[in-house]
């Protein structure tokens, strides 16, 4: 299937792209604003694909006007666009709870809806709108896209977020929403896709936990739950990649050294060890949700890791004279290779036990290969 994402650059688009690459083998068309802009390239590029994915929006502006009259230019240039198209095209709206509330963003999104429908409908295609809750998870943008993404930043920085106002939420982590935004291509239907309720003031105090363990001393914290691992990797994705690597305590006597590797406080999770012949690599995968360490006992390593769909680069190098370890992000490529002459031990930790049939491991290259 070919899909194409509106606003596939942002928060919720990239994760969505993600999810299709590593579930589906699927490439989406990342439309952004350039393309969003010029209604011709928007028709051609819709042409060419079986779905597409409306996550595009305005969530901030100056002024309220701005807010609910961007939603629904934006809803009626990919309307024109699929008429332009001149062939059925089915398309998901990413809407927003709020889209039943008497408010700018309500309305714009309402409305939203409804002139896309009515166009996609008319050209023989079918219309999923999903009406979304708060949604938070791995790099979302501070003072944008939740007040998660804030708290994590601030919190991840050592500052202490004010906390104006408390009350419940519904929160929803973005793969969660990706994955109700793939599973209803195809589908003509309205949902309400809900979120887990929990306190603003509890969210903060989760960070701050996990901050106080996790900073100073990488010692991973309770995550049982999947609302205590998302805003756990939440907030590594705003720590990463500033605190890495990590030095530990080593204790040293006539015997040799001893150190810390993982210290976990809850789940489950598994550690094994590895040794790597010099110039030989590791890694070359990615994970949607698993917590990962790479700890370097012995030898000379170079740890690289790539953020998916982007082209930066982070090296680490790290020495088993030195013990250290580096995290690996979820949503990052990641590998570790041998750069010294003489072998290389590492140790690895994941918090959860390995499933074969559903491993949480997806291969990808650190050298992004050109794509026909």
């Amino acid at each position: 299937m070919r899909v194409a994402i509106t606003g596939g650059h942002g928060f919720l688009g990239w994760h969505t792209a993600c999810r299709l690459r590593a579930l589906h083998g699927v490439d989406a068309v990342r439309l952004g604003r350039a393309e969003l802009a010029d209604p011709r390239a928007l028709a051609d590029a819709l042409s060419e694909v079986d779905a597409v994915l409306h996550v595009a929006g305005v969530n901030r502006a100056d002024t309220d006007d701005e807010v609910e009259r961007g939603n629904v230019a934006l809803a009626e240039t990919v309307a024109g666009a699929v008429t332009a198209s001149g062939r059925p095209v089915d398309v998901v709206l990413a809407n927003s709870v709020q889209a039943e509330l008497d408010n700018p963003y309500g309305r714009g999104k309402a409305r939203a809806a409804e002139t896309l429908g009515a166009a996609v409908r008319g050209a023989g295609g079918r219309f999923a709108d999903l009406l979304l809750p708060n949604l938070f998870g791995e790099h979302g943008r501070p003072g944008y896209n939740s007040f998660v993404a804030t708290f994590a930043h601030e919190v991840a920085a050592g500052r202490a977020p004010q906390l104006s106002g408390d009350r419940e939420i519904p929160l929803l982590h973005v793969q969660d929403a990706a994955a109700a935004l793939v599973a209803a291509i195809g589908t003509d239907t309205r949902t309400l896709v809900d979120g887990e309720p929990i306190g603003i003031g509890e969210v903060l105090a989760l960070l701050q936990e996990f901050h106080d363990l996790y900073a100073t001393a990488g010692e991973v914290p309770d995550i049982s739950t999947p609302v205590r691992r998302n805003l756990f990797n939440t907030y590594r994705a705003a720590a990463f990649p500033g605190m890495w690597p990590v030095f530990p305590q080593v204790h040293a006597d006539d015997r040799g050294d001893l150190f810390e590797t993982v210290r976990a406080h809850g789940g489950t999770g598994m550690a094994f060890m590895s040794t790597t012949h010099p110039g030989q690599k590791r890694g070359e995968h990615y994970h949607l949700h698993k917590v990962e360490r790479f700890f370097v006992v012995k030898g000379e390593a170079e740890i690289q890791l790539r953020r998916l769909l982007h082209d930066d680069v982070v090296t680490f190098r790290l020495s088993g004279d030195t013990p250290s370890f580096v995290d690996m992000p979820t949503l990052w490529v990641h590998n570790i290779r041998n750069v010294g002459d003489t072998e290389l031990v590492t140790m690895f930790w994941s918090d959860q036990l390995l499933d074969p049939a559903h491993p949480d491991q997806f291969p990808e290259t650190i050298a992004q290969e050109a794509r026909a």
